[in-house]
């Protein structure tokens, strides 16, 4: 059996599901539409906290404003994922597109008429609201249409294909990002409003829901109905216990990623000893780089290991070791290499997890699941950006990598007790719950191969 998976080959003879001819034209359309959404998204991310602290804000004063976006993805990922599983998900999808191009003019605006630290935290919360909108919707809308259109396979390559693109995206994005912010930090998100438009434009024609039908209600049914799935929602997702350690997980290794994405921009720069602009361009689209190679690392070992879990604790282990080590050890070159080696992990974990998320989650409460995963997330953001921001101000840069790298260590222990309760989504497409499913390749620690049994008392 060891010998079929290390020819591609996997238990009991299986081979991968093939992808019906309408299907894989639905998945291309996803990749199109992630794919200049992600374009437009990245334009102003190596500049962000450069922006804002060029808009006269404290860096203090930037977490803050960074915190106030998880706020509003806290807040709306549970009613807009309620959208997504009645109205449907193409209006989420279009919603998220016109508030994310609305708010992005707005902190130009902002930026023009020197506002305050408020005034970019009350935008910062709405523009939360239209990531929201996108979130849930997207992945909804592509599993429901490809299982509708005959496809029967994982969804773990799809996603880290997709992945793969969006990060082809985010390199010119944030490259291109870069080079128009010195000449002028408020162009790219001009920038990102007008690509937001365009695919405003391409999205009513092009995306219909298939595999989903909209719920017709009145006015008068709206807040029961949205009362009603938003309850199942948050019950299924809370209730399954692996779906409940691994969203949580996921939530403490966002809620430190996101401070530490914003905050690498100002302290690569400080250990440059640079204030050139296009240096976190370029640190941004390598960033893109190293995460498009662990997607592609998705593709390689799926062909051998057989759980999602065994690459979850994997991938988070090197996270968060990358991350300290950033603060630790205080080089731009050692620094730089290590965040490039934390994106390779997280570009392994991210499609694996949507994988898992989406396996396990009934179609009638996907859009409110991932919401609901979301807004735990978004939670843990809140918690991480406004504590590290303070922090940061206050011991540096360096002290907060420490400190919130460490703080990840917390993932590891729940991605195990997930592992542990062996559910069948846990195995990768051709694998199967059993002694020999697990990860087997020669070279890999016995960590790889050990199977977790269920104790009596876990249950789902």
């Amino acid at each position: 059996m060891t010998h079929l998976r290390r020819h591609g080959a996997y238990a009991a003879g299986v081979t991968m599901t093939a992808m019906p001819r309408e299907a894989a034209a639905l998945v291309r359309r996803y990749y199109v539409y992630a794919g200049i959404y992600t374009l437009a998204a990245s334009v102003i991310w190596g500049i962000n906290t450069l922006f804002l602290l060029d808009a006269g804000l404290t860096i203090s004063e930037v977490f803050f404003a960074n915190a106030a976006f998880s706020v509003g993805t806290m807040l709306f990922e549970i009613p807009t994922g309620v959208i997504a599983d009645t109205i449907g998900r193409r209006v989420s999808f279009l919603l998220s597109v016109a508030v994310l191009a609305a708010t992005t003019l707005l902190y130009v605006w902002l930026s023009a008429v020197e506002g305050n630290v408020v005034a970019f935290a009350v935008v910062s919360v709405f523009m939360g609201l239209g990531f929201t909108f996108y979130s849930g919707a997207m992945e909804a809308w592509l599993v429901d249409g490809a299982r509708a259109l005959g496809f029967e396979g994982g969804f773990d390559k799809v996603f880290s294909r997709g992945q793969i693109i969006s990060g082809a995206a985010m390199l010119s994005g944030t490259v291109g990002g870069g080079l128009i912010g010195q000449i002028d930090l408020a162009l790219p998100f001009v920038v990102r409003a007008v690509l937001l438009l365009a695919l405003l434009v391409l999205a009513l024609r092009g995306m219909h829901d298939i595999g989903f039908e909209p719920r017709r209600v009145t006015v008068r049914e709206v807040p029961g109905e949205a009362l009603r799935i938003g309850r199942d929602g948050v019950r299924f997702g809370w209730g399954h216990r692996s779906l409940r350690l691994i969203m949580i997980a996921g939530g403490v290794q966002g809620g430190f990623l996101f401070w530490a994405w914003y905050a690498w921009q100002p302290y690569f720069l400080e250990l440059l000893e640079n204030d050139a602009v296009w240096v976190a361009g370029v640190v941004a689209a390598l960033l893109s780089v190293s995460m498009m190679v662990g997607n592609a690392i998705v593709e390689i070992v799926t062909r051998w290991c057989g759980r999602r879990t065994t690459l979850l604790l994997w991938s988070g282990g090197v996270f968060t070791m990358a991350m300290v080590g950033i603060g630790a050890f205080q080089t731009f070159a050692v620094a730089l290499g290590l965040l490039l080696v934390a994106g390779v992990a997280m570009g392994v974990q991210m499609p694996v997890r949507q994988a898992f998320v989406h396996e396990v989650v009934p179609t009638e409460q996907r859009a409110t699941v991932v919401s609901f995963d979301s807004m735990i997330g978004g939670g843990l953001q809140v918690v991480g950006q406004s504590s590290l921001g303070a922090f940061s101000e206050r011991r540096g840069y360096a002290a907060g990598y420490v400190v919130g790298g460490l703080a990840t260590v917390v993932a590891i222990p729940l991605l195990w007790l997930a592992r542990r309760h062996n559910d069948s989504e846990d195995f990768f497409e051709g694998s199967h719950p059993g002694p020999e499913s697990a990860c087997a390749v020669e070279g890999l620690p016995a960590l790889a191969n050990v199977q977790g049994q269920v104790p009596a008392d876990v249950g789902s």
